[in-house]
């Protein structure tokens, strides 16, 4: 090859060069642009995740369940083959209904019982606005008028008002349950729980709760319905619900920020030119990485577990939590009711696998601090419930479990079963893969919620 076509190559590939590196500049130079409007995304999304989640999930259930403003009670705690949901409980039996508050107001009521309830009520925002039970109310039972922001009536006697700031309102009442022997005294205090207009209760209208049933064929899950939406659907979605469903006043400048990212309230789908769509496109996805991140990597751990914080169910201006808790624990009790550990990994970081025998430690005086009750109950990965022979998924105060001597407990968390005289105290694990463990301490007390009280580290054996 000559030197005058080298020249000449070497001067074709300089060109290309300068090409690129134009390219580059002005493709850098959109993206950067557009910096602010992935950012404004990013945060608009954790902003407006838990109502755009709140509305599917109720649509989910009014079209495959219930109808709206009907109670539906569960009869059963779900088995090992349940996988329905993740995480499911097994000491309370739910009692639930999707409120629209402009068909109401709703007058709803509660037998006197002795036993721990709760009967939660959420706003759209996945606040809990109210809560009827024995920590609030205490065991006498009650009637409450339940009434929407626009509703201005007078309040019959006798009837203690709850005011929600949202059209939409989901009610989740547990009622504790101590195994599959104690469902008929569960059913009688659910058979008193009920729920209709002030129209009917007025009229004498008896309004029956519905059981709860499984549809025939399971509908998409709410956060796969969630994760189909794209940025004009999602902030088209908000931006209506949000006319029925306000934010609240210390919101505001969030919603300021939704403002200036082209969502107004009432309006629908944003009007976005091609590049401002995929910035927002951008900006959910990172949002999303993150909010998976901080759920998978909890930054505080002590001992191993990871614990639910004090403010949650009322979140206040902490979005990133009320968005974490709408994609994996929606529903949340509010920490005064019911405090949660979770633990993956034990007392030295190392993942629970199957195959490891592994024992919890309570010492005297150390065991949960609940005023109500405590359980430990075991998944696997993927949140479902792990099959024994035994059929026990959980273990807690309410069981006949054997104490040391000295008044400390030892739980023993293992895929074979061990000696006759520790069977009362095993809990099973997997015989394959890693588990994940679970504690609930209903009516935490004071100690437990000031963080002077923590969960002992799981050792292995």
């Amino acid at each position: 090859m000559n030197t005058s076509e080298n020249r000449q190559k070497r001067s074709i590939a300089r060109s290309w060069l300068w090409v690129g590196l134009v390219v580059l500049l002005i493709v850098g130079g959109i993206l950067w642009s557009q910096m602010s409007t992935v950012r404004l995304a990013a945060k608009s999304y954790v902003f407006g995740y838990p109502l755009v989640m709140t509305d599917l999930t109720r649509n989910s259930f009014i079209h495959t369940v219930a109808p709206a403003n009907r109670l539906v009670n569960m009869a059963q705690f779900p088995e090992a083959d349940f996988q329905v949901f993740v995480r499911p409980n097994l000491d309370t039996l739910y009692t639930q209904a999707w409120l629209d508050m402009d068909a109401g107001p709703w007058v709803f009521e509660v037998p006197a019982s002795s036993r721990y309830l709760v009967m939660q009520f959420l706003d759209a925002w996945t606040n809990v606005f109210a809560s009827v039970g024995t920590r609030t109310t205490g065991d006498k039972g009650g009637r409450f008028l339940l009434a929407g922001p626009d509703w201005h009536g007078q309040v019959p006697e006798g009837m203690t008002l709850l005011r929600s700031s949202t059209r939409i309102n989901w009610l989740l009442g547990r009622v504790q349950t101590n195994g599959k022997s104690d469902y008929p005294a569960v059913h009688a205090i659910q058979a008193g729980i009920s729920l209709r207009s002030l129209d009917d209760w007025q009229q004498g209208t008896v309004i029956e709760a519905l059981p709860f049933q499984l549809p025939k064929q399971l509908p998409p899950s709410p956060l796969f319905e969630m994760r189909k939406l794209g940025p004009r659907a999602f902030f088209g979605q908000l931006s209506m619900l949000m006319e029925d469903n306000p934010a609240a006043a210390t919101d505001v400048a969030a919603v300021a920020e939704l403002e200036q990212l082209g969502v107004r309230v009432g309006e629908g789908e944003p009007r976005w030119n091609w590049l401002q769509e995929h910035a927002v496109a951008v900006g959910m996805w990172l949002a999303e990485r993150e909010m998976n991140a901080a759920l998978e990597s909890p930054k505080v751990l002590v001992n191993g577990w990871n614990k639910a914080p004090k403010h949650m169910a009322a979140f206040g201006q902490d979005y990133g939590l009320r968005a974490v808790v709408a994609m994996y624990g929606f529903g949340a009790n509010l920490a005064a009711e019911a405090s949660y550990f979770n633990a993956k990994v034990d007392a030295r970081g190392e993942v629970l696998q199957s195959g490891q025998r592994y024992r919890l430690h309570f010492a005297a005086g150390e065991l949960p601090p609940a005023q109500a009750f405590w359980s430990l109950t075991a998944y696997d990965m993927n949140g479902y419930l792990i099959p024994n022979p035994l059929h026990r998924y959980a273990l807690g105060d309410r069981d006949k479990l054997v104490y040391n001597p000295d008044g400390s407990l030892d739980l023993l968390l293992q895929s074979e079963a061990p000696g006759e005289q520790q069977l009362s105290n095993w809990l099973p694990t997997p015989r394959s893969g890693p588990f994940t463990l679970t504690v609930r301490i209903y009516l935490p007390t004071q100690r437990l919620l000031d963080g002077q009280w923590q969960m002992p580290g799981i050792e292995r054996f």
